[in-house]
């Protein structure tokens, strides 16, 4: 009996099929985020009186919710309200979107490298650097199955529900080394930024600092470990913070992504609920300070 429990797949597969449709379909929102706070986090998560950072995202996930957030969860649509706040020089040259995924085929694509990536969800993408040797039943496949994603579902972050689902191209942007750039995120509440996320090696070896605005690195790791080198402070730091500024106005909380490349700033996308408030702190302090800056309205 213990074999089909332990190497027995058509056993095991169907047992987490009904795991899951439990845990995402079945599950109220405000039980999933219990049950997926304390799973990730190892505390319980105080939704009525939240105090740490995490705790406060989840609150947002259930009581901030407007169609403004779908408009800029969604990697199309967002790029109408960049260009309305800051202009259209700051995005990244688009290609094309499509809902159709055959149209991901070699002759839509410029011989320049691209990234392929869904509007809807988070994480899904695929680079080009040559269209005559990518293998495109391969990502057709990747794409079909993304594309039928809701991630609200496996997230409750609710601005992700709605949004219909699209596949985009855009110009991949490479640094001089011609290697992918640094993401540079802010992290803005009520309006201000605070503070500046730098990830580094995202295709190899994934690293993550934090900075204050004074470009002084903050002693803490957050999911990833930091990247031991001196980071420099980019050129264009102002200007991306003034546009931080202007981008996040709107919102309680929000974390604007953007690179620096040529001498140029670009605008990546704008996250609500970063690492969905399930990312643990090392040390764990620095889940209460960063909830400190956090200003929530008063709930009615």
């Amino acid at each position: 009996m213990k074999e089909i429990y332990v190497n027995n797949r058509s056993f095991l597969n169907p047992l987490k099929a009904l795991y899951d449709f439990y845990r995402y379909q079945l599950l109220s929102e405000r039980a999933f985020i219990k049950k997926e706070f304390k799973r990730n986090l190892g505390y319980k998560v105080n939704l009525n009186d939240p105090k740490t950072f995490n705790e406060k995202l989840q609150w947002l996930k259930l009581y901030d919710r407007t169609e403004m957030h779908t408009r800029c969860a969604d990697k199309v649509m967002v790029r109408e309200y960049v260009a309305d706040k800051i202009g259209n020089d700051y995005l990244i040259p688009l290609y094309f979107f499509t809902d159709n995924i055959n149209d991901l085929h070699r002759e839509n694509f410029p011989e320049d490298p691209v990234i392929i990536k869904t509007n809807h969800d988070s994480g899904s993408y695929r680079i080009v650097l040559d269209r005559n040797k990518a293998d495109w039943e391969s990502i057709r496949s990747f794409f079909r199955k993304r594309i039928r994603r809701n991630y609200y579902t496996i997230s409750k972050e609710w601005q992700y529900k709605n949004i219909r689902p699209k596949v985009l191209v855009e110009k991949l942007l490479l640094d001089n080394n011609n290697n992918i750039p640094k993401d540079y995120k802010f992290h803005c509440f009520n309006g201000k930024v605070e503070y500046i996320q730098v990830d580094t090696d995202r295709q190899k070896e994934h690293k993550r600092n934090l900075y204050n605005l004074n470009w002084e690195k903050i002693p803490v790791e957050w999911i990833y470990a930091n990247d031991p080198g001196e980071l420099k402070k980019p050129d264009l730091l102002n200007e991306m913070l003034a546009l931080a500024k202007s981008l996040s106005e709107d919102f309680i909380y929000v974390r604007i992504d953007f690179y620096e490349v040529g001498g140029k700033v670009y605008f990546g996308e704008i996250t609500f609920h970063s690492e969905s408030g399930m990312g643990k702190f090392n040390p764990e302090e620095y889940d209460h300070i960063l909830g400190e800056k956090m200003v929530l309205p008063v709930k009615n």
